[in-house]
């Protein structure tokens, strides 16, 4: 049975974990592992247990996005009899619900329970000391004592400060899924992942879809090649992008926009806001724990995911950091449980792999080749089209891939994909940066053919021949 620990008045534990989301479970299974069941724990959490990822993020959004590439995709594909069936968007939304409900209980409810040292308080905490805690539970108040605290409370859509916004109701990725009935059209705030994802899933499902974005381009975390080719992609499947917006105002069933010197208004029957997520950090009381945040809230640690406070570590998107993703809040929850006790690990953010899961995705590994040149002062890359490749050939996809090295070691540093399955492959790029390989240790690997992955073969061949003078045996 999960231990819920609503009537305690007073408690002290070796660990208190604050968040119950893929960080709070990381560090709660691995403190119980290293300590082999016997350290007290408490994990703390309000809401849906497993926090974003499981119920408004990860899971929805890419069942969501696989259900609308097959629908929209297999009506496109020439040469194929394919009998269309009528979409029922209110049935794939209740599917895309069953699916959260069954993995909320299978990999966070059911998985707790095997841990009998471990306390499963529902409520929400606030620091009243810098080892104490008090947690509103439904019941009443409970005081916990820690020796060792992990803050992993998550983050929350933001809702920007926009004329109008608060006159109309907006979608974000933390409420969409309530909805049923597909909109006729759709305005979407933000280029970023989500706007991006979510866009085109309402875009094959036949919603007409306008996206705005105050940046110069889409995708703008990506490489430039990258986001100009993908905004070129949805561009011809329907999607209506304006970048350099200068201003944004909304009014009922309708945005406004300034683009250079004109305004252009946008009428749209519902609106999702995706610009971004804020750390839930209002209600914890930090200055009391003597933890110390940035300017937005995100709490600031160093590489062992220590806080200002020695005995409080923080892990997943909560922390000041570049990338907000579930398998690295994951690793961040598990790092952070080994130093709070007496471990020293640290995290290395330089390999860590992050991707888009339009289609064709987008998958990212290291640096770009603007920061490897503002680094080091110098970089060598060089890009291949998917036509290069044999297997892209046999898809007739377009897509492109790109690889940085440092010229003077050969090492790869960056490698970034815009292509059909490229979050399939671009492990390749992850191990090869993580263990400093170069083109040589690539080209020097057999790779199984026809497939993607060749492509990072092919494009590290690129740098020492020209590779449209090679057989498809890419040897």
């Amino acid at each position: 049975m999960i231990n819920i620990s609503y009537m305690i008045k007073q408690r002290k534990y070796d660990l208190v974990i604050i968040g119950y989301g893929a960080a709070g479970f990381a560090a709660a299974i691995k403190a119980s592992e290293i300590t082999e069941g016997n350290a007290k724990i408490a994990l703390i959490g309000k809401g849906n247990i497993g926090g974003t990822c499981v119920n408004v993020g990860c899971v929805p959004s890419k069942y969501l996005l696989e259900i609308s590439h097959k629908y929209f995709y297999s009506n496109k594909l020439p040469g194929m009899y394919i009998v269309s069936k009528r979409l029922n968007f209110e049935e794939i939304m209740k599917g895309v619900k069953k699916l959260v409900e069954d993995l909320r209980r299978e990999k966070y409810e059911k998985v707790i329970e095997s841990y009998n040292n471990v306390d499963l308080i529902k409520g929400e905490a606030t620091f009243t000391s810098s080892n104490t805690i008090e947690v509103k539970t439904e019941e009443g108040k409970i005081e916990v004592e820690g020796d060792k605290f992990i803050i992993a409370t998550g983050s929350r859509a933001i809702i920007p400060n926009i004329e109008g916004i608060n006159s109309v109701e907006v979608l974000t990725s933390d409420n969409v899924w309530e909805i049923r009935k597909l909109p006729y059209s759709l305005g979407v705030i933000g280029g970023g992942v989500i706007g991006l994802e979510l866009g085109q899933a309402f875009l094959h499902f036949g919603t007409k879809v306008s996206l705005v974005e105050i940046l110069p381009r889409i995708a703008y975390t990506a490489e430039p090649e990258i986001s100009e080719l993908l905004e070129k992609i949805l561009k011809e499947e329907g999607m209506e992008i304006y970048t350099r917006v200068k201003s944004i105002k909304i009014k009922e069933k309708e945005i406004e926009v300034s683009l250079h010197e004109k305004k252009k208004e946008i009428e749209v029957e519902q609106i999702l806001v995706a610009t971004g997520r804020r750390p839930n950090t209002d209600s914890l009381n930090l200055e009391k724990a003597m933890v110390k945040t940035d300017e937005r809230g995100f709490i600031i640690t160093d590489s062992n995911l220590r806080t200002s406070n020695p005995n409080i570590f923080a892990a997943g998107d909560v922390i000041k950091k570049k990338l907000m993703l579930e398998t690295l809040a994951a690793r961040e929850g598990v790092i952070a449980a080994i130093n709070a006790f007496g471990g020293k690990e640290t995290i290395d953010y330089t390999y860590v792999p992050w991707a888009i899961f339009t289609y064709p995705q987008i998958a990212s590994v290291g640096y770009l080749e603007e920061e490897y040149v503002k680094k080091t002062g110098a970089c060598s890359c060089r890009i291949i089209s998917l036509e290069d490749i044999p297997k892209g050939k046999m898809l007739k996809e377009e897509g492109l891939i790109k690889i940085i090295i440092d010229p003077n070691t050969d090492k790869i540093v960056g490698v970034h994909a815009l292509s059909p399955f490229a979050t399939e492959f671009i492990i390749e790029g992850v191990l090869a940066i993580k263990y400093g390989l170069t083109i040589w240790d690539i080209i020097d690997t057999i790779h199984v053919f026809p497939t993607l992955s060749e492509g990072l073969k092919l494009a590290s061949q690129s740098f020492i021949r020209d590779i449209s003078k090679m057989s498809c045996c890419v040897e």
